[in-house]
């Protein structure tokens, strides 16, 4: 039995889409027009073949990471309830609501029925499934411990999303107030103050300092204000495209871990997603090089990357993995002394999960204390600039009083 693609019309006349499984197209063909629907094409959902260039294969659709959670925790369910790994994904496929979720699922359910292992299955879905589910599966697979270690992953995407959450959610606000304080300096300095300076342009006087600076500035952002937002957009995008080079990705990442601050807080959040994914890995039976290996996906620092690809060699050749990350000296000593104490104690799945929590914990108190102090510096800086724009009106003012005095 395989998994169709199908098209069809409602009897309203509306094109519907879904995934189906028969044995052959004509019997899901069969199974439409039993439910009401005419069948405008019926396709075998394949890995090898793509489709039309109108369309794209189905293995370059993606499973969001919050599908992704819920379908493991599902997953990882039915099998502790007795059902098979082909009956599981049955299940999941029915439940289901999303078209690429049903694509991506009856694709794996079909491949798992021709005699392919669930973990191969799920390896053709790079996009919707990282390196760490293909490495787990397989030694689930291999330990007979399936049930147990979906149920491990899906902790792991889990906290990794919440994770993820909280950093989005605390950024929220001083992007918003960053972005409505650019635009309410540049209203005043574009629209307002002009206005209220022609006031003073009729009397003759000599305007002070600070009243002809804030004119100069205006008359500037009105002249070439469009023109430095275009050069601002082209700068952006310029920065953007050399971004892909890896040579300028590595230098800009090495910088980062140079400057005050922002060294501790880009190597705290690359090493807690680091210490949960090896965990995880070491924790499902996966080899301690191997995990290393796949774990190197989930930094996005390439220094860091380089700096586990080099320990990952280093291991290989038979030095610990406590000794081996320590030479580096950009992963935190917190990290590497649990994972000491877990090779000495055997535990180094249970130790590094509480590094994990302990890195997470930390990063999101940095988080909260430098939003914390973003709000007041940012108010400070708006209370500045705008007591500026008040000086350089009222000084004209008080001049013209004490002329009229």
């Amino acid at each position: 039995m395989g998994a169709f693609e199908y098209r069809a019309l409602d009897v309203h006349g509306r094109t519907r889409r879904g995934v189906s499984t028969g044995d052959t197209p004509r019997q899901v063909r069969q199974q439409l027009r039993e439910k009401g629907l005419v069948p405008l094409s019926v396709v075998l959902v394949s890995e090898e073949k793509p489709k039309q260039a109108s369309q794209a294969p189905v293995r370059r659709a993606r499973i969001k990471v919050n599908d992704l959670a819920v379908i493991t925790r599902q997953f990882a369910t039915l099998l502790t309830s007795g059902l098979t790994v082909e009956e599981s994904l049955s299940a999941l496929i029915q439940q289901s609501e999303g078209y690429q979720i049903k694509s991506i699922l009856s694709g794996i359910r079909s491949m798992v029925l021709e005699g392919r292992s669930l973990a191969d299955a799920v390896a053709s879905y790079p996009r919707s499934f990282p390196g760490i589910y293909h490495a787990s599966v397989a030694a689930g697979e291999q330990s007979g411990n399936l049930d147990v270690v979906l149920e491990r992953l899906a902790n792991y995407v889990e906290a990794r999303q919440g994770l993820q959450q909280r950093i989005s959610v605390a950024m929220i606000y001083p992007t918003i107030l960053t972005v409505v304080a650019i635009l309410i300096v540049a209203g005043l300095l574009t629209y307002v103050v002009p206005q209220v300076v022609k006031v003073f342009e009729d009397t003759g006087q000599q305007l002070p300092f600070l009243t002809r600076a804030l004119i100069a500035l205006s008359e500037f952002l009105q002249d070439y204000g469009f023109w430095i937002l275009g050069a601002l957009l082209v700068t952006g995008l310029t920065l953007r495209v050399l971004y892909r080079d890896r040579k300028v990705r590595y230098a800009f990442h090495a910088m980062l871990l140079r400057i005050p601050g922002i060294r501790r807080l880009s190597r705290t959040l690359n090493t807690a997603r680091m210490a949960r994914t090896l965990a995880i890995m070491t924790g499902s039976g996966v080899p301690l090089l191997s995990s290393m290996r796949a774990t190197e996906g989930v930094l996005n620092n390439l220094v860091l990357r380089g700096n586990l690809n080099h320990a990952a060699e280093e291991v290989a050749e038979g030095v610990s993995i406590s000794r081996a990350l320590s030479r580096s000296r950009n992963f935190p000593p917190l990290l590497v002394q649990m994972v000491a104490s877990g090779e000495s104690s055997g535990q180094l799945d249970q130790m590094l999960d509480k590094a994990a929590s302990a890195l997470e914990r930390e990063l999101e108190t940095r988080i909260s204390v430098l939003v914390g102090l973003f709000e007041p510096a940012m108010i400070l800086i708006m209370g500045a600039i705008v007591l500026v724009i008040v000086l350089a009106i009222l000084l004209p003012i008080f001049d013209l009083n004490q002329l009229i005095g």
